[in-house]
């Protein structure tokens, strides 16, 4: 087997466990914060891939696309929380789950409404376009570009959380919120936040994977299916293991698919199957459940 085709492989597998990293993220965040799954979080992932293309449409910029529409989106998320799923913190905890289901079909409706059903390519941006030759072997300067994105993020995104005021007060949160109130810190307040950070963050993993696939209005249904594969093995509120299990899937597809192309769909559950065998909490999940 040439190692230059292995090695492109693991590369395009570092770029798609990039993008998976960023949708398992944002669940992660959100369940570990608001202990809420949320379902509709693929839906959100194309509705950001949507925007994505309709900003570059309008600015012929990829790189307004790349900031405006994770914000626009992530707004967008900060409404969902404080108008259908705030009222429902008190009821059942099947309720929220229930609503982010529903909401997810009625936005791959609507989008299927405004934008039809066919799929529309998302041109890669000129600048990015081509390879590059990294002494073993020539790369899409995409998918390279992809993963240096990601791994940006998660540095900014580790640094606000431990660096910041604010990321002590969301650990803080996260751990008891009963004891924030008493302090006087505004939970409501910080709920919505970080809702509208777990949207923008797979909003962002939309507009990165656009130009590696059509956009279309069921994108979202199989990356949903293996953010929770990432969430599950990494361990269900663990930021860590978010990243760590995001990029074994991201290889362990690609190499597969490299093979043995039948199992590339299957290869990622197998994994989850095998880590809940010796891990039923995921790698660096706590014994027990929980954020």
């Amino acid at each position: 087997m040439d190692v230059e085709l292995i090695a492109m492989q693991i590369v395009a597998g570092l770029a798609l466990g990039a993008i998976l990293i960023m949708v398992a993220l944002g669940l992660t965040i959100v369940f570990g914060m608001l202990g809420i799954v949320n379902f509709a979080h693929g839906a959100l992932f194309m509705v950001g891939a949507y925007a994505g293309l309709w900003v570059a449409s309008l600015t012929g910029s990829f790189w307004w696309a790349l900031v405006v529409a994770p914000v626009a989106i992530g707004l967008f998320g900060i409404v969902i929380e404080r108008v259908l799923i705030r009222p429902l913190y008190k009821r059942s905890a099947d309720d929220p789950l229930l609503l982010t289901f529903g909401l997810g079909y009625v936005l791959v409706e609507a989008v299927r409404i405004v934008f039809g059903s066919d799929g529309i390519p998302f041109a890669t941006p000129e600048a990015l376009q081509g390879v590059v030759d990294l002494g073993i072997g020539f790369f899409p300067i995409y998918r390279l570009f992809v993963v240096a994105v990601v791994a940006l993020v998660l540095v900014a995104l580790w640094l606000g959380l431990e660096r910041t005021r604010f990321g002590l007060i969301v650990r803080a949160g996260a751990r008891d919120p009963l004891i924030m109130r008493v302090l006087g810190v505004d939970i409501g307040r910080l709920w919505f936040i970080v809702f509208g950070l777990g949207v923008g963050l797979t909003a962002l993993g939309g507009v990165l994977a656009a130009p590696m696939r059509n956009v279309n209005p069921e994108m979202g249904t199989l990356v949903l299916a293996e953010a929770f594969v990432v969430t599950v093995i990494g361990g269900l509120g663990s930021l860590v293991g978010a990243v760590v299990a995001g990029l074994m899937v991201g290889v362990a597809v690609s190499l597969t698919a490299l093979f043995a192309p039948e199992m590339a769909t299957i290869v990622m559950f197998a994994l989850m199957a095998l880590v809940l065998l010796v891990r039923p909490q995921g790698l660096f999940g706590k014994a027990g459940g929980g954020a």
